[in-house]
């Protein structure tokens, strides 16, 4: 039996799909019954809602023990996909505890029940940061702990540190770091969240840049990356480096809305992000343009996959196309 963590949100729950469509016994964990319905609602769009109902579902949470030790029962195969997204320093000490205890803890299970592989969701913020003479960032380019980098970054990087433990401790690991992932039914977080943006009337682009890649073929990828003998290798999963201006543009044109026109530049970024700072401390609420959200809308990292693409023979899906397909789910 296969345990999928993070089973409620995008990539878990297509994850989940793609295991049942290929005929694998499933189990996933969940915090809240009302996160649930995110997944069922996602098999409901894909009109795979018979499917749902062969899910096992635990509650659970990555950073409770006890209940784990339950979850852990008759597994072989793990996938982690569970983390905390915020960009808030504010969440600084829950993304950690989330992230990389969490992580640690799925890690001493999958020791103690001699799990057979597991393949942990990373991301390509724990990827390293560029020397002056290099311009494209692989798998093996150097964390530098001198450079400036979000708690989420930091916590996905500690949260490999912690993959590799287990490696060294004869666990068999998979790490996957996707780009941008997008994917529909999840409108209010994350990427899908552009979506709502824009469909609202979203006025504003950048011109920064990233890494991006289908929510499918992170899936597929993974999934065959844990079929295979390949193990205790991490990869980087993007289909291609788009400029925001580009995917803000697909978005619009494929939701026959306005596209957004008012180029906001580095300058303006900093100011609003400064002005947020101090709205958030005066009215003590979340911070809207954190300055990690507001470097990475104009950074211009590029990122390869040459990897993934030499191991696998793969082709990853065009990110516009693709925007277009699943733009006519959107609800």
């Amino acid at each position: 039996m296969i345990l999928v963590t993070g089973g409620t949100g995008l990539v878990g729950a297509h994850v989940l799909l793609h295991l049942i469509e290929n005929g694998e016994n499933v189990r996933a964990i969940y915090r809240t019954t009302r996160s649930i319905e995110k997944t069922k609602n996602l098999f409901h769009l894909y009109k795979k809602s018979n499917l749902f109902d062969t899910i096992e579902w635990i509650q659970s949470d990555i950073t409770d023990i006890p209940t784990l030790e339950i979850a852990f029962v008759g597994i072989d195969y793990v996938y982690h996909c569970a983390a905390l997204i915020s960009f808030d320093p504010k969440d600084e000490n829950l993304i950690r505890k989330t992230n990389i205890e969490g992580t640690a803890n799925i890690v001493n299970f999958c020791i103690a029940n001699t799990i057979k592989k597991l393949c942990f969701v990373s991301s390509i913020a724990a990827l390293g940061d560029l020397a002056a003479h290099e311009n494209l960032i692989t798998e093996e380019t150097e964390w530098n702990p001198e450079k400036p980098h979000s708690d989420y970054a930091i916590s996905k990087y500690g949260a490999e540190m912690e993959i590799w433990r287990g490696q060294q401790e004869g666990l068999q690991v998979i790490i996957v770091n996707p780009g941008v992932i997008i994917g529909p039914g999840f409108w209010e977080q994350g990427s899908g969240q552009l979506f709502t943006k824009v469909k609202k009337g979203l006025s504003f682009y950048t011109l920064g840049s990233s890494g991006f890649v289908a929510v499918t073929d992170v899936v597929r990828i993974a999934a065959q990356l844990m079929k295979s003998e390949i193990h205790n290798e991490r990869f980087t999963l993007i289909a291609k480096n788009i400029v925001f201006r580009e995917v803000l543009n697909s978005i619009a044109d494929s939701l026959l809305v306005k596209r957004p026109n008012i180029h906001i530049n580095p300058f303006f970024i900093n100011v609003f992000c400064r002005i947020d700072w101090v709205l958030s401390n005066i009215f003590m609420q979340k911070r809207k343009l954190p300055s990690s959200t507001a470097e990475a809308s104009y950074s211009t990292n590029k990122y390869s996959n040459e990897k993934i693409t030499a191991i696998l023979k793969t082709d990853f899906l065009e990110i516009h196309q693709y925007i277009r397909e699943i733009s006519t789910l959107y609800n």
